[in-house]
């Protein structure tokens, strides 16, 4: 079996979540993110693009709906022992199915926490959930439910995320072997997922951003693959990922030459991480690192230039993307820091009137005595 966590870890995690429904008055909790399912039963699939449900009652039953193609996916990743399966055919409600099980639970008239805010929710299956429950149960949206529980990390999460953090750091070794003019990004992009895959590593839960030239002003993945010239600057966000682990890694590099904004742009993301690491330390508030990137970046004339947050959590996350939000670093956010949280800190600096950009991000282990970060590589600006 593919299971990466003891049976001892998803009991505790277990006990972590009933304790929460008994807080909140809840009886059941109706899962619809891939994130909450794996890290409560090691469940690993990307069947969550179709309907499937984890139930979660506050007597400790566990059953999953989903297709059959998921049948023996669950079997053989996770520990799961009720499987529904809903059949496809024209007009199929899923919905439907759900509340029968929920009444087999004897749930009728109960109290439902929702997890609505899920990429494996699609709007036309809420509004379906919302109607075939409709008199049946009281739903409320407690779509942060598991995911607050999943913000601090456990001992054998981090030790996963530290492998993430080896192949982020290989795969940038990647970068300085292969990235020079005349060579095309993909070849890059190809080499540095080749060592991830090498050392035991995952696809990410989402594409590595890489942009060359006028498109090493995005910050989003897109499908051009330029030639590198001889007088350049190449931008690359990518991750190591592990067992679905993220340790995620930012550097815009100069090919063949920089231009002399780029050092002083270098400069200022080189202090404001610094400035941002310092203020990354359990019992300050997450919105408190915005505020010092803010102040920094503005201080130093770069407000157009800067985004308006500066990273976010990671975990073990699912496509489409490897933001394990919330909590993301933004603005007057009242998170407060505690040891075993996992932080990507981007310094991003996109500068469309010269048509340069400077981007630097690593990520970082909140610890008892301030923080550890993770990636080992050189913040030095290297240029190719």
């Amino acid at each position: 079996m593919s299971i990466h966590f003891t049976k001892e870890e998803f009991s505790i995690r277990k006990s972590k979540v009933l304790s929460k429904l008994k807080k909140q008055n809840l009886d059941a909790l109706l899962m619809f993110k891939q994130e909450s399912m794996y890290w409560l039963t090691g469940y690993d699939t990307f069947g969550y693009v179709f309907f499937q449900t984890l139930i979660l009652t506050s007597k400790g039953d566990i059953v999953l709906l989903t297709r059959a193609p998921d049948l023996r996916q669950a079997k053989n990743t996770s520990i799961i022992k009720d499987i529904r399966i809903w059949v496809d055919k024209e007009k199929s409600n899923p919905t439907d199915e759900l509340k029968n099980i929920l009444s087999e639970l004897n749930l009728e008239n109960s109290n439902l926490g929702v997890e609505y805010e899920a990429y494996g929710l699609t709007g036309r299956n809420a509004i379906r959930l919302n109607d075939s429950l409709k008199n049946f149960a009281v739903l409320h949206d407690k779509s942060e439910l598991v995911s607050k529980l999943r913000v601090i990390k456990s001992a054998e999460e981090i030790k996963y995320v530290r492998k993430a953090a080896e192949l982020a750091d290989k795969a940038l070794d990647e970068v300085w072997k292969n990235a020079k003019a005349g060579v095309s990004e993909a070849k890059v992009l190809a080499e540095m997922q080749k060592v991830i895959f090498e050392g035991g590593g995952d696809y990410p839960a989402n594409e590595f951003i890489i942009g060359s030239g006028h498109n090493a002003l995005l910050c989003r993945y897109q499908a051009e693959k330029r030639i590198l010239s001889n007088t350049d600057q190449l931008t690359i966000e990518w991750a190591g990922a592990y067992k679905h682990y993220h340790s995620a890694m930012f550097r815009t590099i100069p090919i063949g030459k920089a231009d002399p904004k780029h050092y002083k742009m270098y400069e200022a993301c080189v202090e404001a991480l610094n400035k941002c690491e310092k203020k990354l330390v359990s019992g300050n508030t997450v919105g408190e690192v915005f505020d010092t990137h803010t102040k920094t970046f503005d201080d130093l004339g770069y407000k157009k230039s800067r985004m308006n947050a500066c990273g976010y959590s990671l975990g073990a996350t699912f496509s489409p993307n490897w933001m394990d939000v919330p909590p993301m670093i933004f603005a007057n956010n009242p998170l407060i820091l505690k040891p075993g949280m996992i932080f990507f800190m981007h310094m991003i600096l996109m500068d469309s009137e010269n048509q340069l950009a400077m981007n630097l991000g690593e990520t970082y282990l909140v610890t008892e005595k301030g923080n550890d970060r993770l990636g080992k590589q050189k913040l030095d600006l290297v240029i190719l």
